[in-house]
């Protein structure tokens, strides 16, 4: 049902915001150049690996000695426009559509993450990846690791329609108010090294 359900509103997504796809991806090319997608591996069901697809948000610029810069350096405003409207994660609709995400899941992150995690926050890829979950609309980039595998984990044992339903709609709010859009670090999330707490 939940796989039904979602090449629906991926369909129904994509349809109806394909005029703000074509203009994100003109603006895209003209703010931050080509390509106009980024991707990336990412651990899905089960934790087997997938590519994920965002528009991308930052440059490639290096330093003299051809390094990429850090990701402050490379994330445009514009970049940090489409982060903040979440507009960049749209092009994941496609993600959804070929079955590697679900519209509503626990996010997923880098594959480097998988050996870090305990016995419990692994049980974050019993589900498909989403586009939006438990913790995004609970924190997002605000909450620490540990807090957001928390509701990731909550998630998973909790999943029914309504939860769901619920998730979007708040995912709504959360996007209008742009709430939580990264951590008191950085423009982008900093990065799980390790639990503090082993559990």
């Amino acid at each position: 049902m939940k796989r039904l359900l979602d090449i629906v509103w991926a369909l129904m997504a994509l349809v109806l915001l394909s005029p703000l796809l074509i203009a994100v991806v003109l603006l895209v090319v003209v703010f931050i150049g080509r390509p106009v997608f980024f991707t990336q591996q990412r651990p899905g069901l089960n934790g087997k690996p997938f590519t994920m697809i965002k528009f991308r948000s930052m440059t490639d610029k290096c330093d003299a000695t051809g390094a990429l810069l850090n990701d402050e350096e490379r994330l445009t405003k514009f970049g940090s426009f489409l982060r903040a409207s979440s507009l960049d994660e749209l092009p994941e609709f496609i993600n959804v559509l070929r079955g590697d995400m679900s519209v509503v899941g626990p996010r997923p992150l880098l594959t480097s993450y998988l050996p870090l995690y305990s016995e419990r926050q692994m049980k974050r890829h019993e589900v498909r990846p989403g586009i939006t979950g438990w913790a995004q609309v609970n924190g997002r980039n605000a909450l620490d690791w540990e807090e957001k595998f928390e509701l990731d984990v909550w998630y998973v044992e909790n999943k029914s329609f309504l939860l769901d339903i619920k998730i979007i709609c708040l995912t709504i709010l959360t996007v209008l108010k742009r709430e939580g859009i990264s951590d008191d670090v950085s423009s982008t999330m900093t990065h799980f090294t390790g639990n503090k707490n082993e559990y």
